[in-house]
């Protein structure tokens, strides 16, 4: 073999290594049931905060303990503890990024990264009066 053909195959086996390894990081949202079959596993979930079940943080008491239940896209419910500050927006996020796993009953989030409500979003009305003043 010629030493141009070895260097082809050490690159293509390093790019095999580098792709492999980039697709073992990549994760995709599971569900509460996923999660809850992956006990111990850490998992992304897709949820938002339930607004008819209390949140429990008290900043004097403890900061770094935050609970609440949160729902999934499929609508099963499931108790969450943070151990850390609540992040800024919390109750106004529409979704919830929760990191964290499963372990006795509960989810426990390592990290929550909160999605809110763009305020880009399209408001029709909005844009025909913006429309009807731009063009007289």
């Amino acid at each position: 073999m010629k030493k141009i053909h070895l260097i082809l195959l050490v690159l293509i086996a390093v790019a095999i290594a580098v792709l492999l390894t980039f697709l073992k990081g990549a994760s995709t949202y599971d569900t509460i049931e996923t999660a809850r079959n992956k006990p111990g596993k850490f998992v992304h979930l897709m949820a938002k905060l339930d607004k008819t079940q209390p949140v429990e943080y008290d900043a004097i008491k403890n900061p770094n303990y935050l609970s609440f239940t949160a729902i999934d896209t499929t609508n099963v419910s499931i108790k969450v503890v943070y151990h850390n500050p609540k992040p800024d927006m919390f109750e106004l996020s529409e979704k919830l990024v929760l990191k964290g796993k499963y372990t006795d009953g509960y989810f426990d989030c390592q990290e929550i990264q909160t999605k809110c409500p763009s305020k880009y979003k399209d408001d029709m009305n909005a844009a025909k009066k913006n429309l009807q003043a731009n063009t007289k």
